[in-house]
């Protein structure tokens, strides 16, 4: 059933799907926020939201199983796209989770364990813990659209397990410390991406989400 929406909330059964698009309904209230798993609503929509909370194996699974997979790979090539947490690990190339997991491969970058990390670097058992959860400042790497309006350092909600790294990323926009420089934002063309969870990061979130409903998808 193709229907003409502003935005398409991909919806595989992992999403964090209704704190999304209740604040993409209350930045955006004169505009058509759906959310569903059909292909052509999700291909013909305006601009695509690609969420996600959970094991990437399992949100890997559901994205191939109902074949959004493909979806998002055309969605990637042709209007503006936005990952969030574990939607934007799934634009990876890989993610070292569940025993090592390919992901779509829209970025060439792999997901990596913050558990692991910390041990190879001999960081103290315990000093921080896992997963990362709370609040924490995003320092801004590159200029880009979405950071319209927002100061560099502000704060932001993240809750994740795994991390890319933000040394061998160069579609970095917006790097957070956590023992280790993670990537929490990325961009390349019309795609982009956060770690953490604007819907949940209060005015600065909300923001975010404008400015991607503002963007035409050129950085």
């Amino acid at each position: 059933m193709k229907k003409s929406v502003d935005v398409a909330v991909i919806d595989y059964g992992m999403g964090n799907l209704h704190s999304v698009s209740k604040a993409l309904q209350h930045i955006a209230p004169d505009q058509t926020i759906w959310v569903g798993d059909d292909p052509d609503t999700i291909k013909n929509a305006g601009r695509v939201v690609y969420p996600g909370v959970g094991a990437i194996r399992d949100c890997m699974g559901e994205v191939r199983s109902r074949g959004l997979d493909q979806v998002i790979q055309e969605v990637a090539k042709t209007k503006p796209l936005l990952g969030i947490c574990v939607g934007m690990q799934g634009m990876m190339r890989h993610s070292e989770e569940n025993g090592g997991v390919d992901c779509l491969g829209l970025f060439d970058d792999n997901v990596e364990f913050f558990s692991s990390t910390f041990e190879r670097s001999g960081l103290p058992s315990g000093e921080l813990k896992v997963p990362h959860m709370g609040w924490n400042q995003v320092a801004k790497t590159h200029d880009h659209p979405l950071w319209n309006n927002i100061d560099d350092g502000a704060r932001f909600y993240f809750v994740h397990s795994y991390y890319v790294a933000a040394q061998s990323c160069s579609s970095a926009v917006g790097v957070a410390n956590y023992g280790i420089d993670i990537a929490a934002m990325i961009a390349r063309d019309n795609i982009f991406a956060v770690q953490f969870h604007p819907e949940k990061s209060h005015k600065d979130g909300l923001q975010l989400l404008k400015n991607f409903m503002q963007w035409d998808g050129v950085s």
